[in-house]
């Protein structure tokens, strides 16, 4: 089994969130999966700082960032080919919502990378499973606004500890068309109909072995998806 995973850089605040991104490689190979990385060719919003939370004012590559996570493994998702994937793993991080969406600006208004949009929407439509973690969902619901196809996604609970505004960012991908459910860390969401899967991972007060062991249930929950419909 192939799955294609998206990353939009390299670091939590700019880029993909490396401790789930990485998860989600692991994952993928414990389920004897093997994984295909992908990420936009183009330069990233912005560069932050990791340490103090600032902006440095270079500019950088997605794609080339990217490549830091699949240890230069990794191609333009603009050449990804849904007939050499069985599934798809869109990490969190701030990236997906500043490099592969504009959401951190622009919430649901925001536009999508058309390379992106066009990846998930094609996957859908071949009955080919698609995961979202952490604001991944996100990137999911823009990918879909407008299409009339209402997908079942979470971005986490009010009723647990988050950095986040949970509440917003769900009212937002309502918005969008989606149709945002709550789930814990211990939770995922599964649109069985769509083949669609979210887990909050680090949208929640989290360490990281409860992000691990969410985007494990992700991922094997993607894996059982592909074996029910062989």
């Amino acid at each position: 089994m192939n799955i294609g995973v998206v990353l939009s850089g390299c670091g939590v605040y700019d880029g993909s969130e490396i401790q789930e991104a990485v998860s989600v490689l692991l994952a993928i190979e414990q389920n004897g999966g093997d994984y295909v990385c992908y990420a936009p060719n183009i330069n990233q919003h912005h560069v932050i700082n990791h340490k103090t939370g600032e902006e440095t004012g270079e500019t950088r590559n997605v794609l080339v960032e990217s490549a830091r996570i699949a240890r230069g493994n990794i191609s333009d998702v603009a050449t990804a080919k849904i007939s050499l994937l069985d599934g798809l793993v869109i990490p969190g991080g701030f990236g997906a919502a500043k490099n592969l969406t504009k959401w951190a600006f622009e919430g649901p208004d925001g536009d999508i990378n058309s390379e992106v949009r066009k990846l998930i929407i094609d996957m859908v439509a071949e009955g080919k499973p698609v995961v979202g973690l952490c604001m991944g969902p996100t990137v999911i619901a823009k990918a879909f606004e407008g299409l009339g196809l209402s997908l079942k996604l979470s971005v986490g609970t009010t009723e647990d500890s988050s950095p986040y505004d949970i509440a917003e960012i769900s009212e937002a991908m309502n918005k969008a068309g989606a149709i945002a459910e709550m789930c814990s860390i211990n939770e995922i969401c599964v649109d069985e109909d769509n083949l669609v899967i979210s887990a909050p991972c680090y949208m929640m007060d989290a360490s990281i072995t409860d992000v691990y062991n969410n985007t494990k249930m992700a991922i094997d929950k993607m894996f059982e998806m592909l074996k029910d419909n062989a």
